[in-house]
């Protein structure tokens, strides 16, 4: 049976014709048949979850009116532990929710439980597979989020991004992943990797999913995307890294300018000032500055129960000097002016979501790169499934907006995909 879609369960659950705990029981269900495959999840206690759905049945009401949610293991749950994938953290039961989750419960959410991350939101990964085929990695770091929205073990995720933690492995598992403007979404009770640049972002099926979950998430009221916007202007934008980007989705990119071109779109090319085509030495940097401090405690007193990765990373980063680290926050700040000024000419940049199919294999998580720059950036970003590559697995495109303007992306984004399908 196809699974629910957030919106299409909330609709029932409004119609009667549906209960949270009806639904909660069918995605433990899954669960049980697939995570053996896919293994998506951390931390699942099924009495807690159906506890909490009865809960929302007899409360009524709310933006997500019982719909259930997966957490990313690096966000913090009063009721749950929060590992962050590191044997540091093993069984760690924060004393409070994070904002997000909070916000959640609020608009009446089941929190199912906790997704698997890759240690810390870093590089090095957990056992999740690609739901598409257990041979491939799902992405990172927010693998467990990914992969449980793909195999339909729940309509709703939160992952976070530093690099291209949510764009990339929504990407690879054929999922649509949004990653907010930075500064839109709360990150209180979320573990910093990066402070300037971490952004939390939302995982679903459709996109009204993630408007009504970004809703919560606001504590604002849905705001319905908006169909009957006309043919936006489109920048193709191939991003300095183009080179390194496989043909097959060179060859999708290419096809879908085309494509929406035909279909009265206004498609041209667009491209950084020169002055930014090194930008993504800056965002290591500055990537790099802060996770050696932000880690210290870890890197200083369990130095031994960190990874072989993470410490080689955390090495490399010790000799970031600070001059160049405010060298680069500079050059980030002026990037920040020159990509809002890219959007008096455009409504939206199509791009890469990723360099082509996840790779195979769990060890190497993809690379980030191509999501980086739009981190760095600030700016509102939603990958879309949009075809399958030489492998068979999916392929996405992003579609990038002008900063705090996420509304009119995720419209503008529904007009391509409905010109797409």
């Amino acid at each position: 049976m196809k699974a629910l879609s957030a919106s299409e369960a909330v609709a029932a659950i409004e119609a009667g014709t549906l209960t949270s705990e009806k639904l909660v029981r069918d995605c433990l269900e899954r669960i049980a048949e697939r995570d053996p495959v896919v293994k998506a999840w951390v931390h699942l206690n099924k009495d807690l979850a159906l506890a909490q759905a009865k809960a929302a049945d007899a409360a009524k009401g709310g933006v997500l009116r019982g719909i259930p949610v997966g957490v990313k293991d690096i966000i913090d749950t009063y009721d749950m532990p929060t590992g962050h994938n590191s044997p540091i953290f093993k069984g760690t039961q924060p004393f409070g929710d994070a904002a997000c989750v909070a916000l959640c419960r609020t608009a009446n959410a089941v929190i199912l439980g906790k997704t698997v991350t890759t240690e810390f939101a870093n590089r090095h990964p957990g056992p999740t597979t690609n739901p598409h085929n257990k041979a491939h990695t799902p992405g990172g770091s927010s693998s467990g989020s990914a992969a449980a929205v793909a195999d339909g073990h729940v309509p709703l995720a939160f992952g976070t991004q530093t690099g291209g933690s949510v764009i990339r492995p929504a990407a690879y598992c054929g999922v649509i992943g949004y990653k907010a403007s930075f500064g839109e979404f709360s990150r209180v009770g979320i573990k910093m990797q990066c402070h300037t640049i971490d952004t939390l972002g939302l995982m679903a099926r459709t996109l009204p999913d993630i408007a009504l979950f970004r809703a919560a998430v606001l504590a604002l009221p849905p705001v319905k995307i908006d169909r009957g916007i006309p043919a936006p202007r489109i920048g193709f934008l191939r991003t300095p890294i183009w080179d390194e980007a496989e043909d097959d989705t060179k060859a999708l990119l290419e096809e879908t300018a085309t494509k929406l071109a035909a279909k009265g779109a206004s498609v041209f090319d667009i491209a950084f000032g020169p002055a930014f085509n090194d930008i993504l030495d800056d965002h290591g940097a500055i990537t790099g500055w802060e996770s050696f401090r932000n880690y210290a405690d870890e890197r200083v007193r369990n130095p031994d129960k960190v990874s072989a990765e993470l410490t080689a990373s955390l090495k490399k980063s010790a000799g970031i000097t600070f001059d160049r680290y405010v060298a680069a926050q500079r050059k980030g700040a002026a990037f920040k002016v020159h990509v809002d000024a890219l959007f008096e000419k455009v409504d939206m940049l199509l791009c890469p979501s990723a360099p082509g199919e996840a790779p195979k294999g769990q060890e190497f998580t993809g690379d980030p790169r191509f999501n980086s720059i739009w981190t760095l950036a600030g700016t509102p970003c939603v990958t879309l499934p949009a075809g399958t590559g030489d492998m068979g697995l999916p392929l996405g495109i992003s579609l990038v907006g002008c900063r705090y303007e996420d509304d009119r992306l995720l419209s503008t984004a529904a007009w391509v995909a409905a010109q797409l399908h």
